[in-house]
């Protein structure tokens, strides 16, 4: 049987809301909307932290960024009432990546576009792919017009656009393949800031925000100080709704090099053997840096602890599998990646190494679910969005937080309470010291670094 090939497409800060498949009515993406009409979307999918290294190396690992000691985004050292929990600032080479086992497998195996998973010798050709475009240190682009300034990946003509390079070096592999099945990992640096969209499409939704009357309202509420040091004489801004048409432009540019790369799998006659993945690895961006995007109903956003922080897109399509239309509300998360793709390409699974992973295929088929009491979260640290450091565990219908800096717990029903507006800790005490008996042990089984407190921490004036 001939094994099917897999792409897997991750994108950086997209929020839950950020698709017309999940909802949104200001940002256009009719690519990605056909693509989940042709197969299965994950209502409650999630990233395994809120925000972007430690994702990246849960996908890669089949582990939560706790065991593999990756929780905090690559050099980020914030404090605030805490110091920074200890951290490993790259992904070790001991670990064995998706990509190697699917190499060992008999796979071609390439990667295209952001890594941010340590500096040299941790970039992608020393973690099992035979190629690299575009990937290495940075978490953003230096521009999203060429010259671009990264290493990994010449630069163009002067104004080419950095998402539809990275489609084109994918298409690029694609057509020139020697027919061995292959393995795209496709990594956009798209919505990371900086805000740079193609003037045209800015343009389109700059009117688009104008004629729904949207340009007239003020989107952004202030609030309180942030809490880690570094901007503590500065507030959090929400975003209130989705009207920013910078980042709107670059969500279609998005939608459009996807539907590109979908026509190059069609063109090349390899579309009904390819298991196409689209998710990303944070929240959207919507308390902080120009906060561009609103992933209400979810609550708050990337850098947070809450559902706006980790719950993610996800649309997978396996052609004469997921039932076209398909729609999934069970708990997965990143780990959750490289045992699914072992069963799908027919290899044996490497429990030792996704520890943490479960299979998705039962509901990739429409029968059956994972075998899992809860899924958790480690992220002890402070970002640069508002959020403090905590962790947090989903069984079921419900979710706890705790929460470092004070030790307090918040429990919600995620199905009756989406946007985390009822914490219910105290009317359900048996619900929340049960999970949070559970999410002790979890912390204690995977060695989990907690943050101590910080001897030099000063309050913002004010506050």
């Amino acid at each position: 049987m001939t094994k099917p090939n897999f792409v897997f497409i991750l994108i950086d800060d997209l929020g839950w809301a950020d698709l017309g498949c999940y909802g949104s009515s200001f940002y256009e993406t009719p690519c990605l909307d056909e693509l989940a009409g042709e197969g299965t979307r994950f209502t409650d999918a999630y990233a395994s932290c809120p925000v972007c290294s430690p994702t990246r190396a849960s996908i890669l690992t089949g582990k939560y960024p706790a065991r593999v000691q990756v929780t905090n985004y690559i050099p980020g050292m914030g404090k605030g009432r805490l110091l920074s929990a200890p951290y490993l600032h790259y992904l070790p080479l001991e670990e064995k990546s998706l990509a190697g086992a699917l190499a060992d497998g008999g796979y071609h195996t390439w990667h295209v576009g952001k890594w941010h998973l340590g500096n040299e010798p941790y970039w992608p050709q020393h973690h099992g792919f035979d190629v690299n475009v575009g990937g290495w240190s940075a978490g953003m682009p230096r521009s999203y017009f060429s010259p671009y300034q990264n290493p990994m990946l010449p630069d163009g003509p002067d104004g080419e656009y950095l998402p539809d390079r990275l489609t084109d070096e994918a298409i690029r592999l694609i057509r020139n393949n020697d027919g061995k099945p292959f393995f795209l990992n496709l990594w956009y640096y798209l919505v990371h800031i900086p805000i740079q969209p193609k003037p045209d499409f800015a343009a389109k939704y700059k009117a688009k925000a104008a004629e729904l009357g949207l340009d007239g309202k003020d989107p952004f509420e202030e609030g309180e100080h942030y809490p880690c040091e570094h901007k503590k004489d500065q507030r959090v801004i929400r975003r209130l709704f989705q009207s920013d048409p910078g980042y709107a432009a670059m969500v279609q540019s998005l939608d459009e090099n996807v539907g590109r790369l979908l026509a190059a799998l069609k063109e090349a006659g390899v579309a009904d053997n390819t298991v196409v993945v689209f998710t990303s690895d944070n929240g959207g961006l919507a308390t902080a840096e120009g906060s561009p995007t609103c992933n209400a109903p979810l609550a708050e956003g990337k850098g947070w602890m809450y559902e706006g922080g980790t719950r993610e897109p996800l649309i997978v399509r396996w052609p004469g599998v997921t039932r076209p239309g398909g729609l999934c509300d069970v708990p997965v998360t990143s780990p959750d990646f490289y045992p699914t793709f072992l069963e799908i390409a027919g290899l044996d699974p490497i429990p030792r190494q996704h520890a943490d992973g479960v299979s998705i295929v039962p509901l990739l088929k429409g029968h059956g679910r994972p075998e899992r009491e809860a899924i958790f979260w480690h992220y002890p640290h402070y970002g640069n969005q508002g959020g403090t450091p905590g962790c947090s565990v989903r069984s079921g219908d419900y979710k706890l937080i705790e929460f470092f800096e004070d030790g307090r717990g918040e429990l919600y029903n995620l199905r009756e309470d989406v946007s985390e507006e009822r914490d219910l800790s105290e009317a359900q005490p048996e619900v929340a010291e049960g999970l949070r008996t559970m999410l002790h042990a979890w912390l204690k089984q995977v060695d989990a670094k907690i943050p101590l407190p910080n001897p030099d921490y000063a309050p913002p004036e004010g506050s």
